[in-house]
């Protein structure tokens, strides 16, 4: 019988079956940090309360529960009836948050960050980071679903670069 992993097709088809038995085991955000206040702190502040848009610069820090985002400058958007929207941008913006069952701390960094303060996606953009425990995943275009531990990147997150994983290691 031949051995059919000589084939492209069938390596590539092992992988991502390994891959997806492996990557399920990444643990999902703390669920009670979107429901924590948002505390920021900045150099300076410009507030637009009619349009509700704040803007933070230089050594932002936000934080809301375990969530802590570091950027060179922060806007928060805020409309009625919208859930606050929330960019950062930095060289880089890095972002860090405990997992549920003391997995770890999920660790990113951006040129920039898009994040909606009740949702559970952080949308990394350019030279993109997302490190969990040993594993780490790059690409310019990083969408992390922190509630159910669930990364697309590149093509798969409307990026143009391939995707770089390493699963494992040592530290």
């Amino acid at each position: 019988m031949k051995s059919t992993l000589k084939d492209p097709h069938t390596r590539r088809r092992w992988l991502a079956i390994t891959l997806l038995l492996i990557l399920p085991g990444h643990a999902a955000a703390l669920q009670s940090d979107k429901d924590q206040p948002i505390y920021i702190e900045a150099d300076a502040v410009d507030i637009d309360d009619r349009n509700g848009i704040s803007t933070y610069k230089g050594n932002v820090e936000l934080t809301q529960g375990s969530i802590v985002i570091k950027a060179d400058q922060v806007t928060v958007t805020q409309r009625q009836d919208q859930n606050d929207q929330i960019e950062a941008i930095g060289n880089p913006a890095t972002f860090r948050q405990e997992t549920e069952g003391d997995q770890g701390t999920i660790k990113g960094r951006a040129r920039k960050a898009e994040y909606s303060a009740n949702s559970e996606i952080i949308n990394m953009i350019g030279d993109a980071v997302l490190i969990q425990g040993q594993d780490t995943f790059k690409s310019d275009r990083i969408i992390y679903d922190r509630a159910r531990a669930v990364v697309k990147a590149g093509a798969s997150a409307q990026g143009k670069e391939r995707v770089r994983v390493t699963i494992g290691g040592k530290k």
